[in-house]
């Protein structure tokens, strides 16, 4: 005969005044997180109690019901219910549904609680992701949407920008096949089969991160901070009917461009018109492309330029300038770092500053009416003009008459053949007659006369030249024979060959430069080559010459190091070396370091307090730990002072492989970053803030 399965009893329920109710100490939640008690009290204002609260009845002494009852289960809605009473929208006696737990239940208050808490599922993304669209759809606005739930407009938005991500996909995700952060990743496009086709791409690879799915949708876009978008303007690319991608979940600087083909006719139009505006000063011609090839300028011979002085008002103004310069840092000398809006003053004192100070050139008429001009787009988005510049067949054939020596007034980057400035070459002062016939000697062998001996010794330089130019290797070796002598032996004008390295040296640094990785290994190797030099110098050349070529392209690299220089330098006004000369050597270095694969962390630097944070603003630190580690991280630290939060950010940052700006190199593939595209005139913008 069958057992009979025993039935469960349930719980009543009934509603009791909220002032025979009583928080319970059984309760086991002490911890506050997720919504406060002041959004659920607005929440239960505005759609009621949705859920019960679990009451036990509270005994006498002899057992007996009191008529109160305590709450184990639903503490954080009893505080709610309460704030309410406090604020008189909901009543003293207000009934309140409750399941009533019988009393001596040999299940404990605790027990409730903890199952109350631990037993709820909480609800897939992709619920609530479909949950605001039926909203949205039902007449809801996303503000209302975002305070019906107390989150803010954005992340409405971002909620519902999940569900344009394709089904396929979708599904995907909801078996878990796919993390939230690759699904946010495939919302930046709405085209649904390229998201398809590029899921599959990653799924049959090993890296399937966020970025890389994010460049794959967006390889055929142009990002908002290219030179050209910048160049152009969103607005006007919007106007023309171009459409802008956008990446909701993380920085996209203003997203991607998916209309090339409008912007660059936008960006040609653009430097058409402003190559109307520079043949209106008076040039012969003007070139307009996106961009020349290098060094495109080097048949062409230029024209000489001056600098347009200051004027009386502008001077006024430099001066003005400087002197709050001066007045402000000399207040904030003691101070650990500016206010925001001084810090901002300052850097706008030194954009100024330096706009003053690069002076724009004016040409002579008569030159501009046979030279010609450049027009292009800059890497920084900006208009780029170089003037200036002459086609061989409008070089003038005859001398002007000021030019006594016989040269005209161009620059000629060409060789032409000739070299008058071989010492003592037509140096003679009046001589105007074919040099002097020699007597026969008497006496015996006289010396060369002077004249004879530089004219000599002109045709072997001309020939020499010839042969030097013909054997790369015996250039090499002179070169390298040259460069050792100028690094190791220091004898300068002793070499029949004009080339030297100039060690530029470094005598500002941080602490932990000497002790670096970089450091390490120039010793390491300037200390081997040392060893492996011959003691005596005139067995020099002859050492170097029986070198395999891989030694002595290795040994080149090696002396020309000493030449490298990737300073920052600020020049003064009118000096030797302008700070325009300065930016274009930055740009090399630019060239030089992507050329090189530099990887700044690969050599050992990273943020310290020494090093940079304590010495920037705390704008600046919590910038570097939000690049680095997310929004949640700097905003842990943004109520710390100065000297702690640096601290902190030190710890942050250690193995992130964050980068300030001045060490970033350009063009990495390996560079994620939106934004950590930084030339020349960015460090100048560093410098100016």
């Amino acid at each position: 005969m069958a057992t009979a399965i025993p039935k469960i009893s349930l719980s009543s329920s009934r509603d009791i005044p909220f002032n025979r109710l009583v928080l319970s100490q059984s309760n086991v939640r002490r911890v506050k997180s997720g919504l406060s008690i002041e959004e659920l009290a607005r929440d239960i204002e505005r759609r009621g109690l949705l859920q019960s609260l679990n009451v036990r009845p509270v005994l006498d002494g002899e057992g007996a019901e009191t008529g109160t009852y305590e709450v184990p289960a639903g503490g954080r809605r009893f505080r709610a219910l309460e704030l309410l009473v406090k604020q008189k929208k909901l009543a003293k006696t207000a009934p309140v549904p409750c399941v009533v737990r019988e009393a001596g239940s040999a299940i404990l208050a605790e027990e409730d609680s903890l199952a109350e808490n631990v037993q709820r599922l909480a609800l897939h993304p992709l619920d609530q992701f479909r949950a605001f669209r039926d909203m949205l759809e039902k007449g809801m606005s996303e503000d209302e949407i975002a305070a019906a739930f107390f989150v803010t407009p954005a992340v409405v938005k971002q909620r519902l920008r999940l569900m344009t991500v394709s089904d396929k996909l979708l599904e995907v995700y909801e078996q878990d096949g796919m993390r939230l952060e690759q699904l946010m990743a495939f919302s930046i496009s709405d085209d649904h089969a390229r998201q398809e086709q590029v899921w599959e791409i990653v799924f049959q690879n090993h890296n399937r991160e966020p970025y890389v799915i994010r460049r794959m949708l967006t390889e055929k876009t142009v990002r908002a901070s290219d030179a050209r978008a910048r160049f152009v303007g969103l607005n006007a690319y919007l106007a023309a009917g171009g459409a802008i991608m956008r990446d909701l979940f993380e920085a996209d600087d203003g997203g991607w461009l998916q209309d090339p083909a409008i912007l660059d006719r936008l960006v040609m139009e653009k430097l058409h018109t402003a190559a109307e505006d520079i043949r209106a000063e008076g040039w012969k011609w003007v070139e307009t492309s996106l961009s020349f090839p290098w060094g495109h300028t080097r048949q062409f011979a230029e024209i000489d330029g001056t600098e347009v002085p200051l004027s009386d008002e502008e001077t006024a103004r430099l001066e003005a300038l400087r002197v709050e310069q001066e007045t402000i840092e000399a207040e904030y000398a003691q101070a650990d770092e500016y206010p925001d809006e001084v810090d901002a003053r300052l850097g706008g004192i030194e954009q100024a500053i330096l706009a003053l100070e690069e002076r724009p050139l004016a040409f002579d008429p008569a030159d501009m009416a046979r030279a010609g001009a450049f027009v292009s787009l800059a890497s920084d988005g900006t208009l780029q003009v170089e003037r200036g510049f002459v086609l061989p067949e409008d070089m003038p054939t005859e001398p002007d008459d000021a030019d006594a020596g016989g040269a005209d007034r161009y620059d000629h980057a060409a060789y032409d053949g000739r070299d008058e400035h071989i010492a003592g070459y037509g140096s003679d002062a009046g001589d105007t007659t074919a040099p002097d016939v020699e007597p026969e000697e008497e006496d015996g062998i006289k010396p060369l006369p002077d004249r004879l001996l530089t004219e000599l010794t002109a045709w072997r330089t001309l020939a020499l030249r010839d042969a030097f130019a013909s054997n790369p290797h015996i250039a090499l070796t002179e070169f390298l024979h040259t460069l050792v002598r100028d690094v190791y032996w220091q004898t300068p004008g002793a070499d029949c060959l004009e080339a030297y390295v100039r060690e530029i040296p470094l005598p500002v640094h941080s602490p932990d430069m000497p002790g670096s990785l970089p450091a390490h290994g120039l010793r390491q190797r300037n200390e081997g080559w040392k060893h492996d030099l011959p003691e005596d110098e005139d067995a020099l050349w002859r050492w170097i010459d029986g070198l395999d070529d891989t030694s002595r392209m290795a040994l080149l690299a090696h002396c020309l190091s000493f030449g490298v220089n990737a300073l920052y330098e600020r020049m003064p006004s009118y000096g030797a070396v302008s700070q325009r000369s300065v930016t274009e050597r930055l740009k090399r270095v630019d060239r030089l370091a992507l050329a090189l694969s530099l990887d700044m962390v690969a050599a050992g630097w990273q943020p310290t307090v020494e090093n940079y944070l304590g010495r920037v603003t705390k704008a600046r630190i919590l910038q570097a730990v939000r690049e680095a580690r997310g929004d949640d991280a700097a905003d842990r630290i943004a109520h710390l002072k100065k000297p702690d939060m640096a601290r902190e950010a030190e710890r942050l940052l250690e193995g992130s492989g964050w980068l300030p700006e001045a060490l970033r190199t350009i063009g990495r593939p390996d560079d994620t970053s939106a934004d950590m595209t930084v030339a020349a005139e960015g460090i100048e913008a560093i410098a100016a803030e």
